[in-house]
């Protein structure tokens, strides 16, 4: 990244050409840079339309809205100026160059403006990662999580339990440091470990739910598994809508995994279409199984495919039993599963129904707090000293306190920096020492 004391500049808005084209522009002289081309600026966070000239030439660039908002009440925490402008290439591609031809202006870097928000203390880490999952959702499911992520929903969770945390530490801290005062009461560890304790049940609760967060987030995986032959392809194309995948007679005409993406239930999908499941000679589709396999074990749901109704093996818990080529034999439900024709489209509404029920379990509900493995892993860190300091416990308050500050440090990789200062803030505080 280069320097942070540059003004940038670069096109926010979608593809041109459109209606209007939103440049944004932001850093020390973006007021005295928007002044050059505009001649004066609007109030503050007030529109004005106006005519954009070059500032050696005096040439016309464009008539446009400008809109000035003063840091550090800004986006990004710095001068911003937005200059909406007419959607053309030519009109935008002029005042993009003019602006790189003022001195200290250079353009954005991607992310730079979301960058220096954070630097600012515009946006927290999680509501960065919140707002990249925004802008890159394409399901309802995945517009809901990232919306409450990018707003601070994990955030605030975090913040207040880091609070609490600080809290219970400066209750140890001061039976260590500060038992001997006459305002400190004698048993401050127990109402510690209490907190400790709520504190734990609460961090793991929203690290279990996170399974939940990431599938949402990369969409659910729904594996096609099972013998050769058995309509897998045909019903992955059902599906698609589209032929994406080669049907023949022949067994083994499948030899690797193919995947499809798609929606269902508002949540992004990952359709697999695996090797059929069979004791080979052959090596490349020995290869194939072994594949689907591995793919089918860490599916979200696996549809396993039979024309005679066989259960799914073993290996496969939970696994959604279908009865294919129905058209060709008896129709109806099995028991725990269902009968369908890919190739006439029977049965295909109800088998829709149950694959959106289960994905409405798998990934429905409320948006969940922990969206990404890195989220999982720090608020992970911080239950390991949590429940080491629930072990140590009353009378090893030394290590107990160590653990909630190492546990204050894991959350911190998620949000915010708890230091020292903050302890001595909350210890004087709720005790008064040193009145």
């Amino acid at each position: 990244m280069t320097r942070s004391s540059d003004t940038i500049f670069a096109l926010s808005s979608g593809r041109l050409p459109s209606g209007v084209a939103v440049l944004r522009i932001s850093g020390p002289d973006a007021r005295q840079g928007a002044l050059r081309l505009a001649g004066t600026l609007p109030p503050a966070r007030l529109a004005r339309y106006g005519a954009l000239h070059h500032p050696s030439s005096g040439e016309l660039l464009d008539r446009a809205l400008v809109l000035f908002f003063p840091g550090p009440r800004s986006a990004t925490g710095e001068d911003t100026v937005e200059l909406h402008l007419h959607g053309g290439p030519a009109v935008v591609a002029v005042v993009l160059r003019t602006l790189g031809d003022l001195p200290g202006f250079r353009p954005a870097d991607p992310g730079e403006f979301t960058r220096r928000a954070h630097a600012h203390g515009k946006m927290d880490l999680a509501e960065v990662e919140g707002l990249a999952d925004l802008i890159a959702a394409e399901t309802e499911a995945q517009r809901r999580q990232a919306l409450a992520q990018s707003a601070g929903a994990l955030s605030r969770a975090v913040v207040g339990w880091r609070e609490r945390l600080i809290r219970a530490l400066a209750l140890v801290e001061a039976t260590i440091d500060f038992a001997d005062e006459d305002d400190v009461p004698e048993d401050l560890t127990g109402p510690a470990l209490h907190e400790t304790g709520l504190l734990r049940a609460e961090i793991a609760a929203a690290v279990a739910d996170g399974e939940r967060g990431e599938r949402v987030r990369d969409g659910l995986v729904i594996a096609i598994a099972g013998p050769p032959n058995a309509g897998k392809s045909t019903l992955l194309n059902r599906l698609a809508g589209r032929e994406a995948a080669i049907v023949s007679a022949v067994p083994g005409t499948t030899r690797d995994v193919l995947e499809v993406h798609l929606q269902l239930a508002g949540q992004a999908v990952t359709l697999v279409d695996t090797a059929g499941l069979r004791e080979t000679e052959d090596a490349v589709e020995a290869e194939g199984v072994r594949r689907a396999r591995a793919r089918a074990g860490s599916a979200d749901l696996v549809l396993w495919l039979a024309d005679d109704g066989t259960p799914a093996p073993s290996d496969l818990p939970g696994a959604l039993t279908v009865r294919t080529k129905s058209d060709a034999g008896e129709g109806g439900a099995l028991a725990g599963g269902l009968a369908i024709s890919a190739r006439t489209g029977a049965g295909m509404d109800a088998l829709l129904a149950e694959i959106e029920r289960r994905a409405e379990t798998l990934g429905g509900g409320e948006p969940a707090l922990v969206t990404r493995a890195r989220q999982r892993a720090a608020l992970g860190a911080a239950l390991e000293h949590l429940d080491a300091a629930l072990a140590h416990g009353s009378g090893a308050e030394d290590l107990l306190a160590e653990h909630l500050r190492l546990s204050a440090r894991a959350l911190d990789a998620v949000v915010g920096r708890v230091d020292v200062e903050d302890v001595l803030d909350a210890l004087f505080r709720t005790f008064c020492i040193g009145k």
